[in-house]
C-alpha cells in the first residue's frame, strides 16, 4: 500500500521561505510521478508542481519562478522549495504520487479519486 506523509508546513511571514518533504513508502517496481497541490479554504484544490519519473517538472502559473520541485528516488522523497511566499499561497499542501502519469498530467488532477495522497501540512504566510 502507497502511503505518503508530508513534513515542513508551517508560519511564515510574506517574502519568506520554506521547503516541504513528501515521505513515500509501499512504491513498487514503477515509478510514479509526483505532485504538490494545495487547498485554501472555500477553493478548490489545485496542482502548484509536479514532476515525473523521468525528471521533467510542470508548475502552475502562479509559482512559477518561485516554487521548485524535486525528488530523490532512491530515498523515496519529494521536496517543494517555496521562495519569496505571499498570502496567497496560505493553504493546506498535499502530494500525491500518481501513476503512469507525466508531469503536466499529474498537475491537472483535481480529484482525490486518482493516484494516492497524503495527509497535507498547512502552510500560513503572513502579510
Amino acid at each position: 500500500e502507497v502511503q505518503l506523509v508530508e513534513s515542513g508546513g508551517g508560519s511564515v511571514q510574506s517574502g519568506g521561505s520554506l521547503s516541504l518533504s513528501c515521505a513515500a513508502s509501499g512504491f513498487t517496481y514503477q515509478i510514479p510521478s509526483m505532485g504538490w497541490f494545495r487547498q485554501a479554504p472555500g477553493k478548490e484544490r489545485e496542482g502548484v508542481a509536479a514532476i515525473g519519473s523521468d525528471g521533467s517538472t510542470s508548475y502552475a502559473d502562479s509559482v512559477k519562478g518561485r516554487f521548485t520541485i524535486s525528488r530523490n528516488n532512491d530515498k523515496h522523497i519529494t521536496y517543494l522549495q517555496m521562495n519569496l511566499l505571499e498570502p496567497e499561497d496560505s493553504a493546506k499542501y498535499y502530494c500525491a504520487a500518481m501513476y503512469r502519469m507525466t508531469a503536466s498530467q499529474t498537475l491537472g488532477i483535481r480529484s482525490t479519486n486518482f493516484g494516492h495522497w497524503g495527509q497535507g501540512t498547512q502552510v500560513t504566510v503572513s502579510s
